[in-house]
């Protein structure tokens, strides 16, 4: 098979995978995924041991499904707690005075916390969060960026048994009030500001703003960040450091049930109304700490950073999940290339960051400023690579392992979502990969790909499915069952279909083409737009691109495509027809684009997901809805201005 890349011996051979394969008398990798998905039970046991769940009450059974696959409930009668799990027992382990977590402030502040004073802090907001009247149940709102208190905050919520419902610190007050109503929260969480780009995010005002039509707040808690004037609305609104000054720093855990709900996360709603995702204790607990340890190899003197928030699902996956393992991990407020395009690197070298992951867009705009500000840092230190929230193109995937990562390290290309809080498709590793593979099926994710008819497809284009539950599959939508149901169990009977379109090449490996919401359908051939996008992508001129199928009378729809040039290049007739040509010669003549128009930017989310979706809403001049996701709103506004 040839551009594969081969994990050093020594990595394998030290690799968690490859002790657990050891443990378990199983040779090979693939021997081990199979085992792993044709008996989830055994799979998942063997996990809670290798992971070293602790429980307060052992279950009595590992999965029932007496309800049908839709509504699995794991480890029945199990009683656990996430913050035991991830903040208690290492405080009270040789692990008490290790680093748990870094915070990297914009303006140059910085806090390191050990699990001591991390277990110390959760203790007291717990207590004072109890002293507000919460509790087992209750819905505690997080509308704040990523700060040490941000982590306080959510373990201490899970400790007494109430749930956590982190929200995008860059939503709009309109989508906040959304969440918070959807979530009848009673208490929010918020900061008084914070930096980003030089500029202070004045939060508490959107925060204010979001709660007066809210019945259900009864206190907002602010945390002093930026130091900048707020107004207190008296008997409502509390600071932080008044709210713990006087309490203990110790508090009980409460022991809850494996299925109670521990987090209450939203999806954008930038087409409807958010659907609210409920993950339980235990599969928060298990996937993202599975992950980490099988798949991004997680060791004692790790030091772990993805570029993501709380308000996305990466935010509490890389929390709960590496201190679930002890280990230590990096947040960061701000953006990676301010106050200069090294920040990112700088950051790496400066924290002895072993596993860098963020998403395909931060990676391409990191590339476009040029190796002359990756070359001045150590880093060597990285061991793993990761990309999610969208597909990386071969070219971004090539430049971040060689130029970035001196072709040393796996890159741990994954793909889930929000409602699975984690992952259907990760490389192990320990496999040998090819330039943007997501490798296969995450292990005890029983994945497939379906045709049109419900039929095992290899080697074409086709739906992303999962045939078993997992653990952390959303119990369901917040009060909306029905809902929850028609989405995600509806076109195939007991199946799970993701919308996610992908394919199996002949030598086994998995790729992700987009989504199918975004597919592109010329004259009853699809395509997704991450397949045009690679070849774009992979031009001299082009430092990214979003293609996206218009309508078309005859054809059905036409391919149209949005290109950023890096910089030094000019757009120009000659260039478009260039581009136009690699596609052709890519794809073949049905899919020529209509046309290719040059752009300065593309609307991104702060995650740095494209959103092709108001793109296409944009040319066809239709309504956005709400857009307080986007980074970058202007960037549509040039996409209308070139159409006109």
């Amino acid at each position: 098979m040839a551009d594969l890349w081969h994990p050093p011996k020594e990595l394998v051979d030290n690799s968690n995978v490859k002790k657990f394969m050891g443990k378990h008398g199983i040779r090979d990798y693939r021997d081990l995924i199979k085992r792993s998905v044709e008996d989830v039970e055994w799979f998942w046991n063997a996990a809670v041991e290798e992971l070293k769940v602790e429980w307060f009450e052992k279950p009595r059974e590992t999965l029932d499904m007496s309800a049908g696959p839709q509504w699995a409930k794991w480890f029945t009668g199990g009683r656990l707690n996430i913050s035991h799990n991830c903040v208690d027992r290492h405080a009270a382990s040789w692990r008490r005075n290790k680093i748990v977590f870094i915070w990297a402030g914009e303006d140059g502040e910085e806090k390191q916390y050990s699990y001591w004073r991390l277990n110390s802090e959760v203790n007291r907001f717990a207590n004072a969060l109890k002293a507000l009247g919460v509790g087992e149940g209750d819905t505690v709102g997080m509308y704040i960026p990523m700060l040490p208190e941000t982590i306080i905050s959510l373990f201490a919520t899970l400790k007494i048994g109430a749930i956590a419902v982190p929200i995008f610190s860059g939503y709009s007050p309109k989508a906040v009030r959304t969440r918070l109503q959807s979530a009848e929260s009673r208490v929010l969480i918020t900061a008084d500001g914070y930096y980003r780009r030089g500029k202070v995010i004045k939060l508490k005002e959107s925060a204010d703003e979001a709660a007066e039509a809210v019945d259900t707040i009864e206190k907002i808690i602010v945390v002093r960040r930026s130091g900048i004037d707020v107004p207190l609305n008296e008997g409502r609104d509390i600071p932080w450091k008044e709210l713990v000054q006087h309490e203990s720093a110790k508090c009980a855990t409460t022991p809850v049930d494996s299925e109670a709900p521990a987090l209450l996360l939203y999806t954008s709603g930038t087409t409807a109304k958010p659907k609210g995702t409920v993950i339980s204790q235990v599969g928060a607990l298990l996937q993202s700490s599975k992950e980490i340890h099988f798949n991004l190899d997680l060791k004692d003197e790790d030091v772990f950073f993805w570029i993501t928030d709380i308000g996305w699902m990466m935010g509490p996956w890389q929390i709960i999940g590496v201190q679930h393992l002890g280990g230590t991990h990096l947040i960061f407020e701000g953006a990676p290339d301010y106050p200069e395009p090294d920040r990112l690197w700088n950051m790496i070298e400066r924290y002895g960051v072993t596993t860098l992951g963020g998403s395909a867009t931060v990676f391409r705009m990191l590339k476009k400023y040029g190796d002359e500000y990756v070359e001045p840092h150590d880093l060597s230190s990285l061991r793993m690579l990761g990309n999610t929230g969208e597909s990386i193109d071969p070219d971004t995937w090539l430049w971040l392992h060689r130029n970035v990562a001196g072709g040393r390290c796996p890159f741990i290309n994954l793909s889930g979502g929000t409602e699975i809080f984690g992952c259907f498709l990760l490389p192990l590793p320990i496999m040998p990969l090819k330039p943007s593979t997501l490798g296969g099926p995450g292990l005890g994710m029983d994945i497939d790909v379906f045709d049109d008819d419900g039929r095992s497809l290899r080697e074409k284009v086709g739906y992303l499915v999962c045939k078993k539950p997992a653990p952390s599959m959303t119990r369901g939508f917040w009060k909306e069952p029905e809902r929850y149901l028609e989405t995600y169990w509806s076109r195939w009977k007991d199946i799970w279909y993701h919308g996610d379109w992908a394919s199996v090449d002949q030598d086994g490996f998995w790729f992700l083409h987009g989504r199918t919401d975004d597919v592109i359908k010329v004259a009853g051939k699809r395509i997704g737009p991450a397949e045009l996008e690679s070849i774009l992508n992979q031009h001299h001129a082009v430092y990214e691109s979003a293609c996206i199928g218009l309508p078309h009378e005859i054809k059905g729809e036409k391919i149209m495509c949005f290109a950023v040039l890096k910089p030094n290049f000019k757009a120009s007739v000659a260039l478009k027809g260039e581009l136009s040509q690699e596609v052709v010669g890519s794809m073949g003549k049905p899919f020529k684009p209509s046309d290719i128009s040059f752009v300065n930017d593309l609307p991104r989310t702060r995650s740095g997901k494209i959103v092709r979706r108001l793109i296409r809403d944009a040319v066809l001049n239709k309504e956005f809805g709400d857009m307080s996701s986007l980074e970058n709103p202007e960037a549509l506004k040039e996409i209308k201005k070139n159409d006109e």
